[in-house]
């Protein structure tokens, strides 16, 4: 045991450097945001992958919520939309209610291949379009699905932090 604690003495702390910060185009900062970000999630037809890597980005091993970004449950709350996958026929109005219930000024990312430009969906009969034909989009995320390292960065623009 005490040569446990001469090993750690000796080490001291040990810990990894932090990231390098976003460039500086950061839409939050623009907005006024405050490095703070509410985030409502919109899975508008995707095959869920996406879905699975924003879980993991929010989980305790990447924590996107020390960078400003948090998960809400409604609309009315978010200052930023995450809309993952092609939207659907079926999906394409509530998406657009959804955008229209998030309250000024409000960013949208489109999070995956399938949300910029509908990956290995375009074409399909049930497929409407791409994030940015139904409603405008700030960020993109690309990656089929993106790592969770890429979707902490990309929110990390919008938090500029």
């Amino acid at each position: 045991m005490l040569g446990l604690w001469r090993k750690i003495r000796r080490t001291g702390r040990v810990a990894q450097p932090a990231p390098p910060r976003p460039e500086a185009d950061r839409p939050a900062a623009a907005l006024g945001l405050g490095g703070s970000v509410q985030i409502r999630h919109v899975d508008a037809g995707s095959c869920n992958g996406c879905e699975v890597e924003i879980g993991s980005a929010f989980g305790p091993v990447y924590d996107a919520e020390r960078y400003g970004a948090r998960l809400v449950a409604s609309p009315r709350h978010a200052d930023a939309l995450v809309v993952t996958g092609p939207v659907t026929r079926n999906m394409a109005e509530p998406l657009r209610r959804t955008f229209d219930a998030v309250p000024g000024p409000k960013l949208v990312v489109a999070v995956g291949d399938c949300a910029r430009s509908c990956g290995a969906f375009a074409g399909a009969y049930g497929v409407a379009g791409a994030v940015s034909d139904v409603v405008p989009v700030d960020v993109e995320i690309a990656g089929c699905p993106p790592r969770p390292e890429a979707i902490v960065e990309g929110l990390r623009k919008l938090t500029g932090r």
